[in-house]
């Protein structure tokens, strides 16, 4: 392979690859993200090979194993082109008929059809899915498209593009001023304008600089960036080359989660190819610009996710956040003056410099432009990876989106930003979501986990069970994070035990405050954030544990009881038969008795009955 120099090798090769795929007039874009692997997706591709070898069908269909589609739950996921046939939960069993279909027309397999599970409809095609019609992907867009693992796919769909303008035709400063007009953040929660940034390293004094991107995703529930770095690590590392070049950095990291085995292979291969292509390593496009590209894997830590610690880790070091300023833009890397950026915040670049700053601009809200990419979880009907213009509100992300509540059970909050973001209430459910909005509303943007919560969650139990993950993951260097979360850790969980005292939710108050007002680093600045969102909005919740020694959300188990209301029970026994401490009696379609002796509130009863008959006092 000659490396390519010109604008001239490259529509070359892109056209030579283009020429080459057209020959096909089936593509099944199967996903092997972690997700639908998990879902044993691998053995769905192989038995596709295998039937397309076995029909001799080489010619005529095409199998593109991709990154992410989105909706995760439903993996194994298969589209088929042209018609944009959308399979859910393909098995190997299914493969021959898919090929069988496909071949002869294009006929549809009802089975494997999503249904909507109010309306009972199926929909066909995939961008009718409500999980997908309603998003707006722009930095997802090549995930669940292209393959990630061969560079050309990703050069056919416009990869590179934007770097070959920049080399060509942009100096680096018109870069950074690029950035900036776009009014791009970072995406990893800050919120931080990227492009001022740039700049502020670009001004530092110093002959070495360095660019790193942030994919210690550490967030329970959440999965964009590796989503984003297994699907199109090619976008990631096309934003680092475009932001190095500005900077003026000839070494640059990629710090990933050893947890992601799959992220770090593909971006691995992307770095290779990148270099045998010539958009990595020496004298770049003929250019004169150089830079090299290395993977960090990082042990787990929560607290490397914060920059000071992440580049103490790539240091060799224990991650632990230091003191600001100076900050990393001035003085980072080996004392060097380093910018550092959430990996979608990459993804976000060849985007600005492809299509210009004012169609970014056009997108988001007056201070936060462009997309955001969450992750969808919880008590929420359609879950998994989504992409949204700022500031869509939160009822079209949860109900639109997502389906709405699982069950017909109520909204109650939602909690966005990690471990230490904050919990939404009902009454704030139609607020846009952007940076500024969550602020006020005591919540964070984070890098992107939106965990959807129903009247079966505790609010107490919610913030004891994030300050509980926050004080296992505290790096212990400063005094206000480390004896602020035990000591608020203890307080929940006596409020949870039945044994909270008058005095307890001011004394969270106070630990809150100082906590956010005293502490090193941003995660003890936000580690308060759980107690201090919820005893805002759900203050009565914490009365109620507090005063009454009740828990009306039936998590707290020495403050609440199950009862069977006899006049919903219809007697179809299906409580008394999964119940594992034979607490339950009665006879076939009469009204059963709970033994509340028996009973340990597993909860088993209550998530099974149909009828709504079980309930708690």
């Amino acid at each position: 392979m000659k490396k390519i120099r010109t604008h001239s090798d490259f529509e070359r090769i892109k056209q030579e690859y283009l020429k080459k795929s057209s020959g096909r007039t089936i593509v099944l874009r199967t996903c092997l993200s972690t997700g639908c692997r998990s879902q044993k997706s691998v053995a769905v591709s192989e038995a596709l090979w295998s039937s397309i070898e076995k029909k001799g069908l080489q010619d005529k269909i095409e199998i593109k194993q991709t990154g992410c589609h989105g909706f995760c739950e439903m993996g194994p996921i298969m589209v088929v082109e042209p018609q944009n046939i959308f399979y859910k939960k393909v098995t190997p069993d299914d493969t021959d008929e898919i090929i069988e279909m496909a071949a002869n027309g294009g006929g549809v397999i009802d089975r494997l059809l999503w249904k909507d599970p109010v309306t009972k409809e199926t929909v066909k095609c995939e961008r009718e899915l409500p999980l997908y019609k309603n998003q707006k992907k722009n930095v997802t867009y090549k995930s669940g498209r292209i393959d990630p693992k061969d560079i050309r796919d990703y050069i056919a769909a416009g990869g590179y593009e934007a770097l070959i303008k920049v080399i060509s035709t942009m100096t680096p400063d018109e870069v950074i001023d690029e950035i900036i007009a776009s009014g791009l953040r970072g995406r990893g929660g800050g919120g931080f304008p990227t492009g001022v940034k740039w700049k502020i390293c670009s001004e530092s004094p110093g002959d070495i600089k360095y660019i790193i991107a942030n994919g210690d995703e550490g967030d329970p529930g959440a999965f964009m960036d590796r989503s984003l770095m297994e699907g199109d690590p090619h976008s990631i590392i096309e934003g680092m080359i475009i932001g190095a070049y500005a900077i003026g950095a000839v070494q640059g990291f990629i710090y990933v989660r050893d947890e992601y085995p799959i992220a770090i292979d593909h971006l691995s291969g992307a770095i290779t190819d990148a270099e045998e292509y010539g958009f990595l390593g020496n004298n770049i496009l003929d250019s004169g610009f150089s830079l090299s590209l290395k993977i960090k894997r990082g042990a787990g830590a929560f607290v490397c996710g914060e920059e000071t610690a992440l580049i103490i880790s790539i240091e060799g070091r224990s991650g632990m956040p230091r003191s600001r300023p100076p900050y990393p833009a001035v003085e980072g890397l080996w004392g060097k003056p380093t910018v550092i950026n959430n990996v979608e915040t990459f993804g976000n670049v060849p985007l600005i410099i492809s299509r210009g700053r004012e169609w970014y601009a056009d997108t988001g809200t007056k201070n936060s432009k462009g997309t955001k990419v969450f992750s969808l979880v919880g008590k929420v009907r359609n879950t998994g990876l989504v992409e949204v213009e700022m500031g869509t509100t939160l009822r079209e992300i949860v109900f639109d989106i997502g389906g709405g509540i699982r069950r017909d059970r109520s909204f109650k909050a939602v909690q966005t930003g990690g471990p230490s973001g904050g919990c939404i209430p009902m009454s704030r459910i139609d607020m846009p979501v952007d940076y500024d909005s969550l602020r006020e509303a005591g919540a964070i943007m984070g890098s992107g986990g939106i965990i959807v919560m129903d009247e079966t969650s505790c609010m107490v139990d919610v913030a004891r069970y994030f300050v509980g993950f926050l004080m296992g993951e505290s790096c212990g260097k400063c005094v206000p994070c480390r004896e602020g979360l035990q000591q608020m850790y203890r307080i929940l969980e006596n409020i949870s035990e039945g044994n909270g005292e008058e005095g307890d939710i001011d004394a969270l108050l106070e630990v809150g405050q100082f906590m956010k007002t005293t502490s090193l680093c941003g995660l003890g600045g936000t580690a308060s954030n759980p107690v201090l969102s919820t005893l805002r909005h759900f203050k009565s919740e914490y009365e109620s544990h507090i005063f009454e020694k009740k828990c009306t959300a039936g998590v707290c188990k020495n403050l609440f009881d199950y009862y069977i209301d006899d006049k919903l029970c219809t007697g179809c026994s299906l409580c008394r038969i999964k119940c594992p401490e034979k607490a339950i009696e009665g006879k076939k379609k009469e009204p059963h008795v709970l033994d509340k002796a028996k009973c340990i509130k597993c909860s088993i009863c209550f998530n099974s009955c149909k009828y709504g008959a079980i309930l708690i006092t």
